[in-house]
């Protein structure tokens, strides 16, 4: 390895850090791969003893001696090896032209530069004299800059003080001159008192007391007893000694009588005047009057002892509340170690004091919260989080649910943690009582639906049994007359069971729609004659729709049913007579938009029943999607109209609002999602067909259905109408059937099978073997995920049972031939 990387042989203490760092995984890649240049230069530098440095590379790695180390503080030796940004933020701004104009070839060289660099944590002024040269890869490019550099600061310092003391000393000398104008000026303007005394301080020779005390111009024996209180003048004594025996400064804060002969502070100084052999003179001294000084800080120490003992008060407190809080305390540090904790722990959890110091908080959470505590505790310490609940495992095994506030405080985490567990027991009661009353609800719901519907069924299938009895009846009497009567209102009645079954569907958003793009506005003028003839010439329909309304995806026949619907109810409410109005817009909903109608955002078209009818309270509004409400008169209604309606448009990825006023009209409003690709026209009408459409030769349909009659009734249409018919009851067996060489045209195939393959994995089976094989799917009513939502495959229908067979002659046909 040492071959490998000789250009960072040696160096010391940098070389050895530059031999650790696994370059092949840097942008500089491997050693043996650095240019030439590179390594000449690391050389240089490793082995040089005068502060050297190399930048190399885009990202402009760093390459230093140890000479250079002692400049860099603290950052060595991290920053070898790291692009120059990273350890030299703090001057990028003035290191960045410096770096530009060498990198375009050219040297740079500059003497006492100032720069401030952060060394040791601390960013303080300093001076470097340093000459940066470019470096050229194998290319001839330049890739890299070579700094020698020494650092000026102490010599820059050095110079400094000496011309400030130059400058002191001119100063000096200008005062010296002026000394004595000045001390004089002092004397007479200063608010100080000025005394001189002996030698040995046995006399007082002079004093000026500024008007705080007694001024006296000839010598005094007795100052002592003049000017201090008995009680002060063994500590004056004292001072004064050990001032003449060191022979230096005097200075002490006393008391003093003062001139009107109340007892203040001063504070005192004087300085020995010395002869020639050092023997005292003279003592010359200044007294300054810090008497409200004193009181001031007399005052402050009060306050001072008063504010401890109120510490000192609070602090038994805490403790106090530390020890009886029936919550948890706990400190812990940022690496969620116990610090401290109070006895709570011991009364709830089980722990001791002592079982918990030490130990990491981890060890005792559940790991079942979204959070973990250390990192609750790390955003609490930075400030983002302060709440958080979780469980805690008790000493006897079981756990118990704890919700915490937790603040940072002088790098540890103080926190307060509250038991909920029976607030979070009884929570959970809650939930599942609403569960239980939303499931008895729910049952009531189905009852009342179970109910209309077995009382609408009832009505329907005695009319057709009664018609079928009857018919029965008329046959054993050879009265045939009357045959064709009663079968009509037999089948009358199964068409209004189907229509009944349809609603029930529509409410359940189960029904299977066939959706394709629609131009919405050409389908509703188109079917402004069937409506207007539907609802009466009392009832003037008006419709309005603008130039460029939008398409939509809906199953078309469902929504003339729906509209035909809300234009009925529109005039069954205008008992009077009344205006109906139909109205299409496009809208775009925002977000806020699009919450207040319960929609996803994005654009829609509306499509608006007005009446000006009666009106509806909110109590029917309310209700008004519920199956079987109506109120509407007895025969009058079955109460799904609405209900129809809702699931249509719930299907379709839409939604309808109600808005009404009593005695102002109703207006009911569907929300479609807008289709953006190219729409069609739809056929509007209900015309029958008035002949079953025939065969070509040869051409053969395959029948799956699990239920006998419906197979045997579609195999003996299709043998009427000249089809070759084959039959399977289910998945499996129709498989085989496909997977022969049978000449099939189209698939015709239940939804529901059994047997494990439902009708969509038969068709996608086959499919796989007959590529373009048209498939009709029959079904009662079909989950989301056995037919797919939106656009059919092309070649693929869907037919609804219960279904006429005419209808399914004409689809056939219509299959077959497409």
């Amino acid at each position: 390895m040492m071959g490998k990387q000789s250009c960072l042989v040696g160096g010391g203490q940098a070389g050895e850090r530059l031999r650790a760092v696994d370059w092949q995984n840097t942008s500089l890649g491997p050693v043996e791969g650095w240019p030439l240049l590179l390594q000449a230069a690391i050389r240089i530098v490793l082995s040089s003893d005068f502060p050297m440095m190399v930048h190399w590379g885009p990202d402009l790695i760093t390459f230093y001696n140890d000479a250079y180390a002692p400049s860099l503080g603290n950052k060595h030796p991290g920053n070898l090896g790291r692009p120059a940004k990273e350890w030299w933020f703090e001057m990028w701004d003035q290191l960045t032209p410096i770096f530009d104009h060498v990198l375009s070839g050219k040297a740079y060289f500059v003497e006492d530069a100032r720069y401030t660099p952060n060394r040791n944590g601390v960013q303080q002024e300093a001076f470097f004299t340093h000459c940066h040269s470019p470096l050229w890869d194998d290319n001839g490019h330049v890739a890299g800059i070579f700094l020698v550099v020494t650092e000026t600061t102490g010599r820059i310092v050095a110079e400094r003080k000496l011309l400030q003391a130059n400058a002191d000393l001119e100063r000096q000398v200008l005062a010296a001159k002026s000394s004595e104008a000045r001390l004089s000026a002092f004397v007479s303007a200063s608010s100080e008192g000025l005394y001189s005394m002996s030698g040995d301080w046995q006399e007082m020779h002079e004093l000026k007391g500024r008007g705080f005390l007694k001024d006296t111009s000839s010598p005094n024996p007795n100052w002592l007893t003049d000017y201090i209180p008995v009680d002060e003048q063994p500590r004056v004594k004292a001072t004064l000694n050990e001032a003449i025996t060191s022979r230096k400064l005097f200075s002490l804060e006393h008391q003093v009588k003062r001139v009107d002969g109340s007892i203040g502070w001063v504070q005192s100084r004087a300085i020995p005047f010395l002869d020639a052999a050092g023997d005292i003179t003279e003592w010359f001294g200044a007294v300054s009057d810090i008497t409200v000084r004193r009181h001031a800080d007399e005052v402050l120490q009060g306050q001072k002892k008063n504010l401890e003992h109120q510490v000192t008060e609070r602090t038994i407190e805490l403790n106090h509340l530390w020890e009886i809080s029936p919550d948890l305390l706990l400190v812990i540090d940022y690496e969620g170690i116990f610090r401290k904790v109070n006895p709570a722990w011991t009364r709830i959890l089980g722990y001791e004091p002592e079982e918990l110091l030490g130990q990491n908080i981890s060890e005792l959470v559940i790991p079942d919260t979204a959070l973990s505590p250390l990192e609750a505790y790390e955003r609490a310490a930075r400030g983002e989080l302060s709440e958080m609940e979780n469980r805690y495992r008790h000493k006897d095994g079981s756990t118990r649910w704890f919700s915490w506030v937790a603040a940072p405080s002088a790098g540890q985490i103080y926190a307060t943690g509250r038991d909920i567990t029976a607030a979070k027991a009884a929570e959970a009661e809650l939930a599942s009582m609403q569960e239980a009353l939303r499931h008895a609800q729910k049952m009531e719901a189905v009852g009342q639906l179970t109910g209309g519907v077995a009382h609408d069924f009832n009505n329907l299938l005695a009319g057709i049994s009664g018609s079928v009895d009857m018919m029965q009846i008329r046959i054993q009497q050879g009265r045939l007359n009357d045959l064709e009567r009663y079968l009509g209102m037999a089948q009358n009645g199964l068409k209004r069971a189907a229509s009944l079954t349809h609603r029930l569907l529509a409410f359940s958003r189960r029904q299977t729609l066939d959706p394709k793009p629609t131009r919405i506005g050409q389908l509703v003028l188109g079917m402004q004659e069937l409506i207007q003839s539907t609802v009466g010439p009392a009832t003037p329909v008006r419709m309005n729709t603008p130039e460029e309304l939008w398409s939509a995806l809906v199953d078309a026949p469902q929504l003339e049913n729906s509209l035909l619907n809300l234009c009925i109810n529109a005039r069954d409410a205008m008992p009077q007579g009344g205006r109906i109005l139909v109205e299409m817009a496009n809208h775009s909903l925002d977000e806020y938009a699009a919450r207040q109608h319960d929609l996803p955002p994005g654009d829609y078209l509306t499509l608006s029943v007005t009446d000006s009818g009666t009106g509806m309270p909110p109590t029917v509004i309310e209700r008004a999607f519920e199956p079987f409400f109506t109120t509407k008169p007895i025969g009058k209604g079955t109460g799904l109209g609405l209900s129809m309606v809702y699931g249509f448009v719930q299907q379709s990825g839409g939604q309808v609002r109600i808005n009404s006023r009593l005695g102002e009209g109703t207006t009911v409003c569907v929300y479609l999602p807008r289709y953006y690709g190219n729409a069609i026209t739809p056929l509007t009408g209900f015309a029958e067909a008035t002949e079953f459409p025939r065969s070509e030769p040869g051409e053969t349909v395959l029948v799956v259905d699990d239920e006998p009659t419906v197979r045997t009734l579609i195999m003996e249409i299709l043998e009427d109408l000249g089809y070759i018919a084959l039959e399977a009851g289910d998945g499996a067996a129709s498989l085989e059937i496909l997977h022969s060489d049978r000449r099939i045209d189209l698939l015709i195939t239940d939804v529901g099978l059994p047997g494990g393959l439902n009708g969509r994995q038969v068709a996608d089976a086959a499919r796989v073997w007959r590529p373009g094989l048209k498939v009709l799917f029959i079904t009662g009513y079909a989950e989301k995920s056995l037919l797919s939502e939106g656009q059919m495959e092309p070649g693929m229908a869907v037919l609804t049972k219960p279904f006429a067979m005419d209808i399914m002659a004409t689809r056939i046909r219509t299959m077959i031939e497409s």
